[in-house]
């Protein structure tokens, strides 16, 4: 039991210190490749903080049990969109560009709504991982031409120029994956000490282990100013397992599940996206981290209810 609770113990320390390197290996990163640090968030973290994700996905896949992968991606997204932009809202408001909101929430919202639909014949074929693909290369068409289009940013590299910047990134991505990998040991080894249910660990502590790597960066991020960098990181991640971690999964092993087995995840996953719209407002509040914490509670409380 101790043990386990190092393990958790260690994923809190290493997703602090993960998410820090990482935040400043992008912003620099950013200033390197001439691009504004929104854009890096979007695509660069969300890539590496979806690592854990992508690795339960393709081992599931491989070893016949895609659905796993399917139910990570799904509640990993619900995680994102409700317990980490909710708690980094409540360390500060967020100011999001309008940019980013034509470009990231749109495509939040339609990836879950072609999964369901994908859903209706109970199986996520690699015809429907095709189509999701798609939706996810336009998605990062779109970002690279949006950022094509806007000013050249201009900052400071920082000292050490390239090579600790590159160094930065490898850092606290490693980092961050290690957090991920020992806080979900940690609590399966919790759940198998207390013979606690394992459905309902995987959709508190394991979901929200998986999720550690955006949680840490987007509040960190927050915390060091770089606004852009925390919400860019937890849209682009949505967006990354949704559209492409599950495709790739089913592209492996078609991944047979009901609709009203994943519904929940799929409903909240929505609601927490519409709940993160600006509604023409570019700045998100404390209220609205509030509301999004409400979600994620009721979210788990359907979870458990369903159980």
């Amino acid at each position: 039991m101790w043990a386990s609770a190092g393990l958790l113990l260690l994923g809190a320390v290493c997703a602090g210190i993960g998410g820090e390197l990482f935040v400043r290996g992008a912003v620099r990163a950013a200033a390197w490749l001439r691009v504004k640090p929104g854009l890096i968030g979007a695509i660069v973290a969300a890539f590496a903080t979806s690592a854990p994700e992508l690795m339960v996905g393709v081992t599931a896949a491989l070893e016949g049990a895609p659905s796993i992968a399917l139910g990570n991606a799904l509640g990993a997204n619900v995680v994102n969109l409700t317990l980490a932009l909710g708690l980094s809202l409540l360390v500060a408001p967020s100011v999001l560009s309008q940019g980013g909101a034509r470009r990231d929430l749109p495509a939040a919202l339609a990836v879950p709504a072609i999964t369901g639909f994908a859903l209706l014949d109970g199986k996520i074929g690699r015809f429907d991982a095709i189509v999701l693909l798609l939706v996810f290369a336009v998605w990062l068409a779109l970002s690279v031409r949006q950022e094509r289009e806007a000013p050249e940013a201009e900052m400071p590299v920082g000292p050490g120029g390239r090579i600790a910047t590159v160094g930065l990134v490898l850092a606290g991505l490693a980092t961050l994956v290690l957090a991920g990998e020992a806080f979900v040991t940690g609590a399966l080894r919790l759940a198998d000490h207390f013979g606690w249910d394992r459905f309902v660990v995987g959709a508190t502590l394991v979901a929200i282990g998986t999720t550690i790597p955006e949680l840490a960066t987007s509040v960190i991020a927050k915390l060091r100013g770089q606004d852009e960098i925390g919400l860019g990181t937890l849209l682009g991640s949505c967006v990354f397992n949704g559209s492409f971690i599950v495709p790739v999964t089913a592209m492996i092993h078609p991944i047979s599940a009901g609709l009203a087995e994943v519904g929940a995840a799929l409903a909240f996953g929505l609601v927490a996206v519409v709940a993160a719209l600006p509604y023409g407002a570019r700045t998100l509040g404390r209220r609205r981290g509030a509301l999004l914490l409400g979600i994620y509670v009721a979210y788990l409380a359907a979870l458990l209810a369903i159980r």
